[in-house]
């Protein structure tokens, strides 16, 4: 173990759940957690080898057994003390997401309330697992068809919103009575897996049930995901990465439930009210530093409303408080690591060579990003065709609404976006004719329900999670006839 001290509160997160037992990975190369703001050593801990992985698959597949025939009333039981207890524990999962992932605790505390709220739906999931009994076309013949828990769930969750992107998937698998193998990220382990572990475990979770790996990947490769016995893969990160993961999981005839990166459109129509356009804007724009999958990525405004859109959504801009995400007020926190921070500088760099405007400059400390915003931005410019994942607002002017389809639909990802109109019947055209996921009128692009499907189009993913759509991801169907009387058969 590394001899960099670490924050004695988050020191005694250096085991993980594995094989029913908590315990140090096997692995000889060590996870080293920072704060992204201040780049404080949280913890360091070994990370899982290729062993452990499938110790957890192996132990996940033999308690499922028991758990998937479990009573709902228990399974029901046992999810409704994790929502409570994320409740009494709000205080401690906020401080680590602060610590942890950067977050401010503005979104640490919706964070937290999503992943509240995704749990109380998932109580519903064990009474909604429904069988039917069906006619047939032969004599004395019964049709039954069940709905079963899938098995075992392989998950892969990322750093952005790891507490609450990681309950989306484990409670609706644990609700259906799967048995889970977790992968967080590495840089937020805490978050992403092991206080959610661990809160499942007070809740009467039976040990095994749920086992979190906290992996490097130069170690296991592709292991993870090709490792026999998981029957879903679910993941939730780039499109890069997802392709890869997909394309994995469909070559070993796993099922893939992908939700990928997006680059949503904020349009405003010419009949818009440009004040609460701005405001939609800035929320959607700047929450948690832009680095949300369902984030804003370009504002597509008509050019009748440009210049007073741009003049207020400045001054909006400047009122933006970034710094210390312990601090009260904070909007913009650190971006996750210097290498997004890189990243994010060299798409500004490259859109203002291809000819866009610099309405506002940022500028960078540390892993901090004061906002920048961009104007007069083309479709094809680097920042308005990439994910920008940071507080870099990206203005396009068109003419018409039929041009703000087109530009909002002129990139390869669909996962959510949004439309101002002064006419909500208006609205809601425009929206119909994106090719999204989501889309929501005369709002941003943010939101986040556990009653409605989540999930992309393109190449912003594969499947829906959250509500009944949930149910279809983690369960799978069969058909068992029963042939109650002699049947005739043409020979033999």
């Amino acid at each position: 173990m590394s001899g960099v001290k670490a924050v004695e509160k988050f020191s005694l997160w250096n085991k993980m759940p594995i094989g029913g037992v908590w315990k140090h990975g096997s692995s000889n190369r060590e996870c080293v957690v920072t704060n992204p703001y201040n780049n404080e050593v949280l913890v360091t801990f070994n990370y899982a080898s290729k062993e452990d992985i499938n110790e957890a698959y192996e132990t996940a597949q033999k308690e499922q057994k028991s758990w998937g025939q479990t009573s709902a009333y228990e399974r029901i039981r046992v999810l409704e003390k994790v929502a409570q207890l994320i409740e009494e524990k709000r205080e401690e999962v906020v401080e680590i997401l602060v610590k942890e992932s950067g977050s401010t605790k503005l979104k640490a505390n919706v964070e937290v309330d999503c992943a509240i709220a995704d749990v109380k739906e998932a109580t519903k999931y064990p009474l909604q697992m429904e069988g039917s009994i069906r006619e047939s076309l032969i004599p004395g013949k019964e049709n039954r068809v069940y709905r079963d828990p899938i098995g075992v769930v392989g998950a892969i969750t990322p750093w952005n919103w790891p507490f609450y992107l990681t309950i989306r998937v484990v409670a609706p698998a644990i609700a259906t009575g799967n048995g889970v193998v977790l992968k967080p990220d590495s840089q937020t382990p805490i978050s992403g897996g092991l206080i959610i572990a661990k809160i499942f475990e007070e809740a009467g979770l039976p040990q095994g049930v749920l086992n979190v790996t906290v992996a490097d990947l130069e170690e296991i490769g592709d292991y993870f995901v090709e490792h026999p016995i998981p029957e879903v893969i679910s993941f939730t990160g780039s499109t890069k990465a997802g392709q890869h993961v997909g394309a994995l999981a469909v070559k070993n005839l796993k099922k893939p439930a992908l939700e990928l990166g997006g680059n949503n459109a904020f349009i405003v129509l010419d009949d818009a009210d440009v004040d609460q356009a701005v405001s939609a804007a800035a929320f959607g724009k700047y929450m948690h530093s832009g680095q949300i999958c369902i984030a804003i990525n370009r504002i597509i405004i008509d050019r009748k409303l440009y210049e007073p859109f741009v003049e207020k959504f400045k001054e909006a801009t400047k009122a933006i408080k970034v710094g210390d995400p312990s601090e009260d007020g904070t909007v913009i926190g650190p971006i996750i690591n210097k290498k997004q921070v890189d990243r994010a500088i060299q798409l500004v760099e490259q859109t203002l060579k291809e000819g866009a405007t610099l309405i506002h400059e940022g500028k960078v400390e540390g892993n901090l990003i004061y906002p920048y915003i961009l104007g007069d931005v083309t479709n094809d410019m680097a920042a308005a065709q990439n994910e920008v994942f940071a507080p870099i607002a990206v203005i396009i002017p068109v003419d018409s609404e039929e041009e703000a389809i087109e530009v909002a639909n002129g990139t390869p990802f669909g996962l959510s976006g949004a439309v101002f109109s002064g006419s909500l019947e208006r609205g809601i055209h425009v929206a119909r004719k994106i090719k999204t996921g989501m889309i929501h009128v005369n709002d941003q692009s943010i939101n986040v329900e556990p009653n409605v499907p989540f999930g992309g189009e393109k190449y912003s993913g594969l499947g829906r999670y959250c509500g009944e759509w949930a149910i279809d991801e983690f369960t799978t169907v069969k058909w068992v006839s029963v042939q109650k009387q002699p049947r005739q058969y043409p020979f033999s």
